[in-house]
This record gives structure tokens, sequence and C-alpha cells, in this order.
């Protein structure tokens, strides 16, 4: 091989590793009972480096987490469709998207429901960037109800559940 070739087989091999190593493949989001309002407000945090591979993945190269409107609501489009909760009769809860925001590293997505009665357990489906990425771990802290539980989605997970029940 020529040093030329060389040169830019490891430049390529070093930008691939560089990109790659910045991508962390998690999220953390919170479903929070707030006692206040009576509903149930849900917050997805991404990390804009992560959002901003996705984009470029699932809209194309000019996806633009940072300075697209237009793209920052495709994300949260995105996000919206494959989060899902589910009722104690495994019926789902139509969520509103409330919105999303860019806020230094991270990437917001918000929705919220009104707390639906007699819940005693909720099943909670999140695939978001899961579709992309095997690795992805997606986690979920559910607040408001008793003591603190929190869900992590890896693997093949694709369901989990917390119980509600006030001990």
């Amino acid at each position: 091989m020529s040093n030329l070739v060389k040169l830019l087989v490891g430049t390529l091999l070093f930008t691939a590793f560089s990109l790659c190593a910045h991508q962390q493949k998690t999220s953390i989001s919170t479903v929070l009972f707030n006692p206040r309002t009576n509903n149930i407000e849900i917050m997805h945090r991404f990390r804009v480096h992560d959002a901003e591979h996705a984009a470029k993945e699932i809209f194309g190269k000019d996806a633009d987490m940072i300075d697209s409107e237009s793209t920052q609501q495709q994300f949260s489009d995105y996000v919206n469709e494959r989060f899902t909760l589910f009722d104690s009769q495994q019926q789902p809860i139509e969520l509103k998207v409330v919105g999303h925001e860019l806020e230094g590293n991270y990437f917001w997505v918000y929705q919220e429901t009104t707390q639906p009665t007699k819940l005693e357990n909720l099943t909670i489906r999140h695939d978001a960037l899961r579709d992309l990425w095997p690795e992805q771990v997606n986690t979920i802290n559910v607040e408001g109800k008793g003591k603190l539980q929190t869900l992590t989605f890896a693997d093949s997970v694709e369901l989990l559940q917390v119980s509600l029940k006030q001990h």
C-alpha cells in the first residue's frame, strides 16, 4: 500500500472511531404523576449528539438538530410515535405533545395526559432510537406514586410495567 492510501485509511478509521466514541446511545425520561395538576407529565432527555446522528439517519443528511426548528419538530414527532403508556387494562393512554427544546447538550421532548382513575399499574413502551441502534438504552424514572421506580429498556426489552398501588 502506498503511504497516501495508508494515510487515507488511517484518517477514515480515526474519524469513524471519533464519531462513534462521542455517541452515548442512552436517554433518560421521567414519568411524573403531578398531584398539583392531576396530570402525568413526561420529559424525555436525549444527548444532542445522539439526536443529531439519529436525525441525519432518519430524515436525511441535511437534518440539523441545532439550527433547524423543522428537524427538531421531526425528532420530537419521532419520539412521540415511539413512546406509549398503557393503563391497567393494557389500553394505550393518549398523550398530548407539549413541546420540545434544545438546552445545552440536551434535547428535551415533553408530553402529558390526565391521570386515569383507578390506575393500578402502568405499562410502558419506549422504542426511540432503539430501532436505529440495538445498543440504545432508554431509562425511565417513574415518580410521584410511592417510591421512585426505574425502568431500563435495553437489548430486546419492549414493554416494562410498574405497580402504582399505594402500600
